[in-house]
């Protein structure tokens, strides 16, 4: 276990986004698998829907190292992209919202379809549930075939758990491990927050995890 008798000192942890280290569960075991499956999926146009944290960056990182494609920020779509796009078989859109040049990702989504390339989406949202103004648009969302990412169950979040502390080269004892998965709300954000937290309680009274740096945590 490390030391805590150290220097608080805020950073950003490395974002390990490996195969091995995807934590693998009912919630997201489905689209892992259809994933793998490429090409032979039921249709070129794919949105992974899923809540901050959830995962939905991990996976597309998993299958772009495998398959190769290019990706690209929602927010950041611009004319290059168009032009980008002609050597890459896959492409990823990431964080797809309302905020976005309707007419250029019509016009990628049509290149896409002319090539018989594959196109996946991540959003928070379902793309036909998004309040696009172009109607093309619109009609053309309804042609994705929607991957929901589910609520964490128990198995994913002690997996998240031991994983996000163990890069923090934090080591907890099961026993504690499950006390937290009986107890804390079924949200990536909140379970994401909470490891956030009781590393920081750790850190600032000098000692190591255990139920009252916890409690403390969940907020009992």
């Amino acid at each position: 276990m490390r030391d805590t008798n150290q220097t608080i000192i805020k950073f950003d942890h490395d974002k390990n986004f490996k195969k091995s280290d995807f934590v693998l569960s009912k919630s997201n075991k489905h689209i892992y698998n259809f994933l793998n499956r490429w090409p032979k999926w039921e249709r070129n146009f794919i949105n992974i829907i899923g809540q901050n944290f959830s995962g939905k960056t991990h996976l597309t990182n998993i299958f772009i190292k495998k398959n190769k494609g290019l990706r690209i920020n929602s927010h950041f779509l611009n004319e290059e992209d168009l032009k980008k796009i002609e050597i890459y078989e896959n492409i990823i859109i990431e964080d797809l919202t309302s905020n976005i040049n309707e007419n250029l990702l019509f016009s990628l989504m049509n290149l896409i379809e002319q090539d018989n390339k594959y196109i996946i989406i991540t959003s928070l949202n379902p793309i036909v549930d998004i309040d696009f103004k172009l109607i093309d648009l619109k009609s053309r969302a309804k042609s994705f075939l929607l991957l929901n990412i589910e609520q964490p169950d128990d198995e994913l979040i002690f997996g998240i758990i031991l994983k996000n502390l163990s890069d923090r080269q934090i080591l907890l004892d099961k026993k504690l491990i499950n006390y937290i998965v009986k107890r804390i709300e079924r949200s990536y954000s909140k379970i994401h927050n909470f490891i956030y937290k009781i590393d920081q309680l750790s850190l600032k009274k000098k000692r190591s995890i255990d139920f009252k740096i916890i409690k403390e945590a969940l907020g009992e």
